[in-house]
């Protein structure tokens, strides 16, 4: 019987985080730590400093001043941030090079920074929201299906081809639901378990197309439930939401916010993609 955690098992010997993740992950973790000991660990991979301090720098920040290194981001940003930051970069540039012939890695990534950018803004505009700990669970809500795409191609063909061609158009995750008896969003939360991903990221990638189901943090997951559908409109670049898939009034709910923040957060998301795809090194992302 396959399920979403044996499927999860079997990607680690197709894709792994760097030590660095895992390094940065536990000394977050460690009341112990200072802020100097993770900039240290930061520093020890280049590639990644080079990444965190040039989006740090980006306008997306908005900071008042240049942020020139990694110690600098975390006296700016704090120590959790810049943790949630690694995650996204490295994670995003493992999943990078798992093969699939379903997708364009190009759309699918596309869509995800979308929903990172779109995830940040609504953050942003929400009293208690995380800015970049939800843009980073808007950059990995869907990871899930990169693994699905990869181990289960034909029954995930089955489920794009179910959404497509039945009537009303039922959303993917039904159709992987119907076929497999679990979705992608529940491999997404598997995989985020396995890798001990902070429990906020791990609930926003097992339940953001049901917030109502977020337990532990049910802010952050609205956040990311809205944070996709705004995605879409801005996709299929609509100012109409019946254009995207269907928000769950608790969303709005839980979050304080209102419809006409998805449209102004769709607009503004077009407008900041192409600047953050750059910072991702990622296929198709040019």
């Amino acid at each position: 019987m396959i399920d979403p955690e044996k499927l999860v098992g079997d990607v680690a010997a197709l894709v792994s985080l760097p030590e660095v993740v895992v390094r940065v992950n536990a000394l977050v973790d460690d009341p112990a730590t200072s802020a100097e000991d993770i900039g240290r660990a930061v520093a020890q991979d280049a590639a990644l400093t080079s990444r965190l301090l040039k989006l740090a720098n980006s306008a997306m920040f908005g900071m008042s001043r240049e942020v020139d290194t990694i110690g600098r981001a975390i006296a700016v940003l704090g120590t959790r941030q810049v943790r949630d930051l690694t995650v996204g970069l490295c994670a995003a540039r493992a999943f990078a090079g798992i093969p699939n012939e379903l997708v364009s890695m190009g759309s699918f990534w596309h869509h995800s920074v979308l929903c990172a950018v779109a995830a940040r803004q609504l953050a942003s505009e929400c009293e208690r929201g995380r800015p970049d700990s939800s843009f980073v669970a808007g950059l990995l809500h869907d990871v899930g299906q990169l693994v699905l795409f990869n181990k289960l191609p034909e029954e995930s063909r089955a489920a794009l081809l179910m959404s497509i061609d039945e009537p009303n158009e039922p959303p993917l995750h039904l159709c992987e639901r119907q076929l497999l008896g679990f979705d992608h969003a529940a491999v997404g939360g598997a995989l985020a378990r396995r890798w001990q991903l902070p429990a906020s990221l791990a609930e926003c990638m097992a339940w953001h197309h049901e917030p109502a189901r977020a337990t532990s943090h049910p802010l952050e997951v609205a956040l990311i439930h809205i944070a996709s559908s705004v995605a879409v409109l801005a996709e299929v670049e609509s100012e109409e939401l019946e254009d995207a898939p269907p928000i769950d009034p608790i969303a709005w709910q839980v979050t304080g916010l209102h419809p006409e923040a998805a449209l102004r957060v769709a607009v503004a998301a077009q407008r900041a993609v192409d600047e953050v795809k750059h910072l991702f090194q990622l296929p198709g992302l040019h």
